[in-house]
């Protein structure tokens, strides 16, 4: 028997997206979730990171930015909360579910009982958590993740964080800020190595500027703790700190959830297996957010769980999910941000039209001159490279780069010409007329500069 039109398993921003989806699409949701709603980017990811980096910029103290952290996640929680979804129309239920059977879910209630809904598209949203690394000794000692980073209450001395992606370089600079000595060991050679070498290199120089210790090619082979102390061994040096944050990665949350009786497969690193259209391998089921691997950034996720909504409800229509349209920031300082493909990757024909920020009055002003606009389009099949061609890619350093590249986004949702960039009038001196002096080189020169091919 069918309980309701979808059944959503997690309640983050994915399970969010899909449940809310459904209900506009007048359909009946069961929403099963054993934390509290919002999920990872609300409590312990992007939104405490953000308020903890923007309390360190503005002269707080470390206890001030915990504050503002606490007030800001309550406040934003309490808009997604059980009863304001309840109050949407969504029946909430509290507590840990389990698949007996292909679209069947048990729930072991909060409250000490159990409950089994089922449904007729089920999508599954549930999440991912901190990955530990392969080292020697790091399972014994208390190292903080994301998940209890935010639990501190003292401000400590030093701190080494393992990992320099996205969470390591923000929280990273947010302490060294605050007056925490920061210790950076990223195992590649560069930070952020899903972004452009060179926009990485410009958000090291940012951290080393600011005191930041930072290691590349760090290949950490034990971790203890003693006296208080954590000591982290490297190939030729070892590094001590009164904190460790581990930030090394995600890994899916697909075990224990009874996926083997749904029939779900999992890719070779523990993800769950979905088509473009994020479909399972169960007729019906679908797989949205950070357990499908495809892009793990909550705004993704909550795409993803509108898309496999409408996939499910509107009879004959399929969404696909498309990565390469979807933007990712990191809101260091300079901040980078990127769309599409990396330049490495853009075909022979592609053109590159790229601008210093240093030529944007408005970076001029605020005196943050760092930074560049890098702009990437395909020929069209119709009109080549006469009107910008496609846009396929962007990678944007330096202030307001998370903002500015939304504008791509757009660009590129829409289908639109990329030469729209350069037609679209600004207001000035805003940061986003430098859009249109980078977007202006596919046309002609700006200061001796035009497109050029896509170096490798």
């Amino acid at each position: 028997m069918t309980d309701v039109d979808l059944l959503v398993l997690g309640g983050g921003a994915g399970g969010l997206g899909a449940a809310r989806a459904a209900r506009w699409e007048g359909a009946s949701v069961a929403l099963v979730s054993d934390a509290p709603l919002g999920g990872d980017c609300t409590w312990t990811g992007c939104v405490p990171s953000k308020a903890l980096i923007e309390a360190s910029r503005d002269g707080s103290t470390f206890a001030e930015g915990l504050d503002r952290v606490r007030r800001v996640t309550q406040h934003i929680g309490a808009g997604e909360d059980a009863d304001t979804l309840r109050s949407e129309g969504v029946d909430v239920v509290e507590g840990r579910g389990t698949f007996v059977g292909p679209r069947s879910v048990e729930v072991a209630m909060h409250d000490g009982g159990t409950r089994t809904v089922t449904g007729r598209t089920v999508v599954i949203a549930t999440g991912s958590r901190p990955a530990a690394p392969p080292i020697e000794g790091l399972s014994d000692v208390p190292y903080l993740t994301n998940e209890t980073f935010f639990e501190q209450t003292e401000l400590p001395a030093s701190m080494i964080v393992l990992g320099g992606g996205p969470i390591g370089c923000e929280l990273g600079e947010a302490m060294q800020r605050f007056g925490t000595q920061v210790t950076l060991l990223e195992y590649a050679p560069q930070i952020l190595n899903r972004f452009e070498p060179d926009a990485a290199a410009l958000v090291a120089d940012g951290l080393r500027a600011r005191g930041v210790d930072l290691i590349t090619d760090a290949r950490a082979q034990r971790v203890s703790y003693t006296g208080g102390r954590f000591v982290v061994e490297l190939h030729g040096r070892t590094v001590e700190a009164d904190q460790l944050l581990v930030a090394a990665g995600r890994s899916p949350n697909t075990s224990g959830m009874g996926l083997d009786v749904a029939g779900v497969e999992l890719t070779d690193r523990g993800h769950i297996a979905t088509d473009q259209y994020l479909r399972t391998s169960v007729p019906k089921v679908f797989a949205v957010g950070d357990v499908n691997g495809k892009h793990m950034l909550s705004h993704a996720a909550d795409e993803m769980g509108r898309v496999a909504a409408w996939t499910a409800l509107r009879r004959g229509r399929r969404y696909a999910y498309v990565v390469d349209r979807v933007p990712q920031v990191v809101f260091t300082t300079p901040e980078v941000a990127s769309i599409g493909v990396l330049e490495i990757d853009a075909p022979a024909s592609a053109l590159v039209a790229e601008a210093p920020m240093s030529i944007n009055d408005r970076a001029l002003a605020a005196d943050k001159p760092e930074g560049f606009v890098r702009l990437i389009s395909r020929r069209d099949r119709l009109t080549g490279h006469r009107v910008g061609g496609k846009l396929i890619g962007a990678t944007i350093v330096g202030g307001s780069a998370g903002e500015l590249i939304n504008e791509c986004a757009l660009i590129m949702r829409s289908n639109a010409y990329a030469g729209r960039l350069a037609q679209t009038v600004r207001a000035y001196p805003s940061w986003s007329t430098i859009m249109q002096k980078a977007a202006a080189r596919w046309f002609f020169d700006v200061d001796g500069h035009g497109a050029r091919p896509p170096r490798r």
